[in-house]
């Protein structure tokens, strides 16, 4: 059973006022339930990802094996990749494991410390190299097609320093994971005989962190894999109900793609809760990457999406929330709520007069935060504005897995909804091509020319 719940209320006219959704907005789309359960259930072939929470025995007890060799050989561990093949992982360390893990002793980390470089910021990877020892790290190299620029340029830079610091054993400091048949790594992996993990077909990379992009992570992190994929697996017994009243994936897509008919084009994720910051950003992408199209399956021209940002209570409220209750009516927040935080902290009165706080000590931490969230909540939808609330009891290992699905599915039937392709990227991939080009790589020559023009701005402006 399930330990996390979603409150849609404060989505609709009833309790926010003119600017919620009426049941003339719900019921187009309402009407269309049918079509989409059809359409999630005829392409489940397609969306693999769903089947990972069931199948993974065999490869989940490989990867706890390598992890524990890793945690025993390595002071370090760190995931090269960017995009979905880094931002699982980012999720799971922040969200399961201590705020401050890497300062702990080893004693208490119960493994290697732990980093995952996802950009080519040449700051950003030489400052990994001064708190690193490179003959005492195991890197995880992660690309499905093998020809992700950012992440094969850092593989290239890490494998020379490991060929010149340990020489012909090199290969035991670099696990990769790729595509099961195809693409550069694929090759490399075969030539070279590197241990290596399978991104499954029909797993896109944002759709990736509960097969080996993630769990190999999770698995060096100690993190309870399997009460993770009961989470996720959980999540999507519940999200293949067809009534949209039992079906929260439904529900959550529905609503927002009823907004986004409004004019609603902006989807705020907000936790109250430090560890689910790298979460929220995790949705950014699967929202963005996913619903974010020019074009639906009929060709035609829509310009689709909703614009997703990330917010954090209580600190935002000190920077974003004047913004919500008082601006455009353009955006849903989602808060996400944790009943039980891990820790808490009580605030005994000091020794010394408090003054106007007076009314602080005897409370804790945990009880502050909730009593902000609700005062944000109440502030908000008395101000009018959509929101819905998705509580946790917990921040665990099984509400994580079941957060990941619920977006999962919410993102793919959103898809649904509105007719177009959650899974493919082309706007992306054209960047991609034009790095290509300018990097000098074979059969993107025209294209470098036509990048390479001179074009002069008239809107220049220098210090």
């Amino acid at each position: 059973m399930s330990k996390l719940k979603i409150d849609f209320g404060n989505m609709f006219t009833s309790q926010i006022g003119e600017y919620g959704l009426t049941e003339g907005d719900m019921a187009p789309l309402k009407e269309d339930v049918a079509r989409v359960h059809k359409g999630m259930n005829e392409k489940k072939s397609e969306m693999v990802w769903r089947s990972l929470p069931f199948v993974q025995d065999e490869i989940v007890k490989d990867m706890k094996e390598t992890a524990k060799k890793i945690n025993e050989k390595f002071d370090a561990f760190v995931v090269l990749g960017i995009g979905g093949s880094a931002l699982g992982s980012k999720a799971l360390f922040s969200g399961l494991k201590h705020l401050h893990y890497n300062e702990l002793s080893r004693k208490k980390r119960g493994g290697a410390r732990f980093y995952v470089i996802d950009n080519v910021d040449p700051d950003r990877m030489n400052a990994l190299f001064d708190v690193i020892d490179v003959k005492n790290t195991c890197f995880h190299v992660i690309t499905k097609s093998g020809a992700t620029v950012e992440t094969m340029s850092q593989f290239m830079i890490i494998l020379n320093m490991l060929k010149d610091a340990i020489g012909k054993d090199y290969k035991d400091n670099i696990v990769m994971t790729t595509d099961k048949e195809k693409g550069t790594l694929k090759k490399i992996v075969d030539e070279h005989g590197f241990k290596s993990y399978i991104v499954p077909d029909g797993v896109g990379g944002r759709f990736s962190v509960l097969c080996p992009v993630g769990l190999l992570s999770a698995a060096v992190l100690n993190i309870d894999i399997e009460a993770l994929l009961k989470g996720a697996g959980d999540m999507h017994q519940k999200c293949e109900n067809e009534n949209i009243e039992e079906n929260p994936a439904y529900m959550y897509a529905l609503t927002h793609c009823a907004a986004m008919k409004k004019g609603v084009n902006i989807s705020v994720l907000m936790p109250y809760a430090d560890a689910l910051l790298d979460t929220a950003e995790w949705y950014a992408q699967l929202w963005a990457e996913s619903l974010g199209k020019i074009v639906d399956n009929k060709g035609n021209t829509v310009h689709f999406g909703q614009t997703p940002v990330r917010a954090l209570g209580v600190t935002d409220q000190h920077s974003q929330v004047q913004l919500y209750r008082e601006g455009p009516f353009d955006k849903i927040i989602c808060f996400i709520k944790v009943e039980n935080y891990n820790s808490d902290v009580k605030i005994d009165k000091p020794d010394m007069v408090m003054y106007d706080a007076n009314y602080i000590p005897g409370k804790s931490m945990g009880e502050l935060i909730n009593f902000e969230l609700t005062g944000t909540r109440y502030a908000v939808t008395k101000s009018g504005k959509m929101n819905m609330i998705i509580t946790l009891d917990k921040v665990d290992a099984y509400n994580i897995g079941a957060l990941f699905m619920l977006f999962e599915m919410a993102t793919a039937a959103a898809g649904e909804f509105l007719d177009i392709n959650a899974f493919d990227q082309p706007a992306v991939e054209t960047g991609k091509q034009a790095t290509f080009a300018l990097m000098g790589r074979d059969g993107y020559e025209d294209m470098a020319k036509e990048l390479k023009k001179e074009v002069q701005s008239e809107c220049v402006y220098t210090l």
